[in-house]
């Protein structure tokens, strides 16, 4: 089982969690207060500048240069 890095949430109309791992991969998980919610592993090319801007600027001191690295965040 890979460690678990961070999570950081996305608030807005629908909000969005990221979990990063220590295998470089990201878990998103979709409308977070909805019972109904939808999770999916993705690519860093999948999120979009704005969100990564978002997630950065969220990420704890500690972590954020691991982060960006897995984010491939210039």
């Amino acid at each position: 089982m890979e460690k678990e890095i961070c999570t950081i949430t996305l608030t807005g109309e629908q909000p969005e969690q990221y979990t990063f791992y220590s295998n470089n991969t990201i878990k998103k998980v979709e409308s977070i207060d909805n019972p109904n919610q939808q999770t999916e592993w993705l690519e860093p090319s999948q999120i979009n500048k704005h969100n990564k801007d978002r997630i950065i600027r969220s990420c704890p001191e500690d972590v954020k240069e691991v982060v960006m690295q897995i984010l491939d965040y210039p």
